[in-house]
């Protein structure tokens, strides 16, 4: 994994910091974004996705998000790439955070 992957889940963490019990885990090739046991999120190639369910899919699709995809046979349909805006605001992003955490949890 190179710096510059390391060097954006940095930033993804920092921009968490308010947010009691977030970590990230190495995982495929990226993180996996955790906030307590609870799975949420995934940095990945110097992007960020979020758990969506369908209510708060439809925030990223009208933004024009893209599921992530890992590899050209697989797409993760309820992790949609952050958008830039949210990710450079520490309060937007908490808020989009809490809601993927609240998909995860409603998820299990």
């Amino acid at each position: 994994m190179g710096t510059r992957q390391e060097s954006f889940a940095d930033f993804v963490l920092d921009q968490l910091a308010g947010l009691d019990g977030v970590s990230a885990r190495r995982m495929f090739g990226g993180h996996g974004l955790y906030r307590e046991a609870v799975f949420f999120g995934i940095v990945h190639d110097g992007r960020l996705y979020f758990r969506t369910d369908e209510a708060s899919r439809a925030d990223y699709l009208a933004r024009g998000m893209q599921p992530f995809r890992p590899s050209q046979k697989q797409t993760l349909k309820n992790y949609f790439e952050v958008p830039v805006d949210i990710i450079e605001s520490p309060r937007r992003l908490g808020e989009w955070a809490l809601r993927a955490v609240a998909a995860a949890r409603s998820a299990d």
